[in-house]
């Protein structure tokens, strides 16, 4: 298996024992409190991700500003659906929601791109995010209705597994998708159901999103297919045990998140043996690095107002904000994966005393 980075950890790995012989219920001993830090974290640098006056110029980077934005509502409406109203983390994570809602002006400034852009995908399926949480924008749909429906938006050439992705944003806004998904899944290389050693960083994201896409986010793990579900449970552990040897954090949290988002029991050996591992990567702040050797101590960053937010930061934001999106998001399907699993095993044990979230 190759990976994007080479290993960058001098002697033995962090959690490499417990990797080997992992301990039955480590991942549910360190999942809330990785939760909870990954939200605090990126709730303390919320402004970070506020978007520029100048966002809808043509000079203006996507990536660089409604990318990270569209990325904190999904990620964060996830957080929302996998937790328990009430508590502090769906409370937090609803709270990250809505301030992104804030910021494209609840939807006004999306229905503007999507004027300015009427080519472009990434609008559409910003908006889709804030759909599945259940904020909508009347014009933004009015608008975005005849241009689903042209021939341009049904032949747009990308990735199958980019194309799966504007399939369930259909399914999320609630109009006719323009292509079956199951014909979709089937050109992507999970659906092919690639060899397993041909693993590397690229064909892993694209893995993960596939899965992603398939399941809106892991709310509908039923939709991943029996073989798919079969294959990704046999593999997942070695493409995740590379990824800790090479330091792929972003990677390994988006695998966990895979692990969490398939149908029937968690896959709770994989879970217990690599979560450990990544809450020992977790900054003391909360922040998750993408990739690299983590830094235990804070240490200011160049160019750094350490009062704007407090302790001040041991990595970029740039380099940890999506890593530490993605923590919570893992977190948060693995705290519900395997708290279902334990209400299933507690109805089918004689005996056993049932378990409570």
């Amino acid at each position: 298996m190759t990976t994007t980075a080479t290993p960058q950890h001098p002697g033995p790995h962090p959690g490499h024992a417990s990797r080997e012989h992992p301990s039955p219920g480590a991942a549910l001993a360190v999942l809330p409190h990785v939760l909870r830090g990954a939200l605090a974290w990126t709730d303390a640098h919320r402004a970070r991700f506020a978007l520029p006056d100048d966002v809808l110029e043509p000079h203006t980077q996507v990536n660089a500003t409604l990318k990270p934005l569209g990325e904190l509502a999904q990620l964060c409406s996830t957080v929302t659906a996998a937790t328990a109203p009430g508590t502090p983390e769906h409370e937090v994570a609803g709270d990250l929601v809505a301030y992104a809602w804030e910021q494209v002006e609840a939807g006004e400034l999306l229905l503007e791109l999507l004027r300015l852009e009427p080519f472009a995908a990434y609008p559409y399926e910003i908006y889709a995010a804030f759909a599945g949480h259940g904020l909508r924008h009347e014009g933004f749909e009015a608008l975005a209705r005849p241009l689903t429906a042209t021939r341009a938006w049904a032949h747009t050439e990308q990735h199958a597994n980019r194309q799966l992705g504007l399939v369930n944003s259909e399914r999320r806004v609630g109009v006719l998708t323009h292509t079956d998904a199951g014909g979709v899944l089937a050109r992507t290389w999970l659906g092919g159901l690639s060899e397993p050693w041909m693993f590397e960083g690229p064909s892993g994201y694209a893995l993960t999103h596939t899965v992603f896409h398939l399941t809106d986010w892991g709310r509908m793990p039923d939709r991943v297919p029996e073989k798919i579900d079969g294959y990704l449970r046999t593999w997942l552990p070695a493409w995740a045990d590379g990824c800790l040897e090479s330091g792929q954090w972003d990677l390994t949290g988006e695998l966990l998140a895979v692990a969490a988002s398939l149908p029937g029991p968690a896959p709770g050996e994989l879970l217990d043996a690599v979560w450990p591992v990544l809450a020992d990567v977790q900054h003391p702040t909360g922040c998750v690095p993408e990739t690299g050797v983590p830094v235990r101590d804070p240490v200011p960053v160049p160019g750094s107002d350490p009062a704007d937010e407090g302790a001040p930061d041991p990595y970029p934001f740039i380099d940890c904000y999506h890593s530490t999106l993605v923590t919570a998001f893992a977190a948060a399907l693995s705290l519900r994966s395997l708290r279902r699993t334990d209400e299933r095993t507690d109805e089918t044990t004689p005996g056993r005393e049932r378990h409570i979230p």
